[in-house]
C-alpha cells in the first residue's frame, strides 16, 4: 500500500522568486534538486545543492496546489522554530511567505523510511528515539500549540458520523458494535490531557534511518500537547497496518504505557479508526488523490486490532 502522492510539484515548478527566496536563505544558488518520494503534500520536498556543496531540504507549496497546505506549512513553521536543539528532528534554517507560497527550509537529513513490513532492529530504534523525545518535549517547547482533545475532537466523532449514515460495506462487527464505539472513542478523547508536544502524525513515511541507525522525525504540522504515550502509540498503529510485529504484545511492553488504563488507550484506537473509516468516504481533497485509499487501508486494518481488545 502506498502513501505517496501522485501529483507532487518539483523545485524547477517553483515561481522565479520562491526559488529566489531560497536560495536567499541558504546564501548560495541551488544547483540540484532530487524530488523525495513519500507522503501526501502535492507541493515540492526537494533535497538541493548548492553550488558551495552546501545540502538542505525544501518544500513550499501553494493555494493552487491544495487550499490547507499552505495553513499547514505555516503551522510547521512555527513549531519546528520552536523545538530544542535535543529533539531529532530536522533544524529549520528559515522559511518564506509571500501570502500566496510558503516555502520551509531544513538541513538535510542522511536517510531512508524505515523498511516495511517493520523490521526489528529499526522499530526498537523508532520506539527508543520517541521515549527520549519525549524528554526533549516536557514540558512542551510551544505553549500554543494545540491540546490533543482539541485537535482530535472532531476526527473522533467520527464513529458519530458513520451512526447517523452507515455505509454499506461497514464490517458487521463494527455495525454490531457502534454505540459502544462511540463510548469508547468519546473516553479516548478524554484520556489525551498531558503536556507533552507530541507529534500527532508519526509512521512510517515519517521518519527517516540513518546509515548510522540513527532516527529522524520529520514533518511537525500537526504537533500538539497531550500524553507522553501518544507518540508511541500512533508507531503501533503504523505497526498495524505494515505488519512486521503484534501491536498489542508490543503495547503490553511500552514502557511510556505502563500505568495507562487499558480503555483508555483502546478508547484512542477507537477514535482513529472512526477517524480514518469516516475520512475515507469522503472526496480526495484537491491535489492528494491517493489519501482516501490510504486512510480507508489503516481504518480497516486498525479495525482488527481494535477487535481483539473489544471482544
Amino acid at each position: 500500500m502506498t502513501s505517496a502522492t501522485k501529483s507532487r510539484i518539483r523545485w524547477s515548478d517553483l515561481p522565479d522568486t520562491v526559488r529566489a527566496a531560497v536560495e536567499e536563505i541558504l546564501g548560495d544558488r541551488v544547483v540540484e534538486a532530487v524530488s523525495q518520494p513519500g507522503g501526501f503534500s502535492p507541493g515540492t520536498a526537494d533535497r538541493v545543492r548548492t553550488a558551495g556543496g552546501e545540502r538542505a531540504f525544501v518544500k513550499a507549496v501553494s493555494p493552487a496546489q491544495n487550499d490547507r497546505s499552505p495553513i499547514l506549512h505555516r503551522t510547521e513553521a512555527l513549531i519546528a522554530a520552536a523545538l530544542p536543539p535535543a529533539t531529532p528532528a530536522p533544524r529549520l534554517l528559515g522559511s518564506y511567505d509571500d501570502g500566496d507560497w510558503v516555502a520551509l527550509v531544513f538541513t538535510d537529513v542522511e536517510g531512508r523510511h524505515p523498511v516495511t513490513p517493520w523490521d526489528a532492529d529499526e522499530l526498537t530504534a523508532v520506539l527508543s528515539t520517541l521515549k527520549t523525545m519525549v524528554g526533549a518535549l516536557t514540558p512542551a517547547p510551544v505553549p500554543a500549540a494545540p491540546v490533543a482533545a482539541a485537535a482530535l475532537a472532531p476526527n473522533f466523532a467520527g464513529w458519530r458520523r458513520i451512526v447517523e449514515e452507515p455505509p454499506d460495506d461497514l464490517d458487521p462487527w463494527a455495525r454490531a458494535r457502534l454505540p459502544e464505539l462511540c463510548a469508547a472513542a468519546e473516553r479516548g478523547l478524554a484520556a489525551l490531557a498531558g503536556e507533552t508536544l507530541c507529534h500527532l502524525d508519526v509512521r512510517a513515511d515519517n521518519l527517516l534511518v540513518g546509515p548510522d541507525g540513527t532516527v529522524t522525525v520529520v514533518d511537525w504540522p500537526w504537533a500538539c500537547r497531550g500524553p507522553a504515550w501518544l507518540d508511541s502509540l500512533m508507531i503501533l498503529i503504523n505497526v498495524q497496518v505494515y505488519g512486521g510485529h503484534d501491536p498489542e504484545a508490543l503495547l503490553r511492553d511500552l514502557p511510556l504505557a505502563a500505568g495507562v488504563d487499558p480503555a483508555d488507550l483502546t478508547g484512542v484506537l477507537a477514535g482513529f479508526t472512526g477517524f480514518f473509516l469516516d475520512a475515507a468516504r469522503r472526496p480526495p481533497p484537491p491535489g492528494i488523490p491517493t489519501v482516501r485509499a490510504f486512510q480507508r487501508f489503516q481504518g480497516e486494518e486498525l479495525l482488527r486490532w481494535l477487535a481483539r481488545r473489544l471482544p
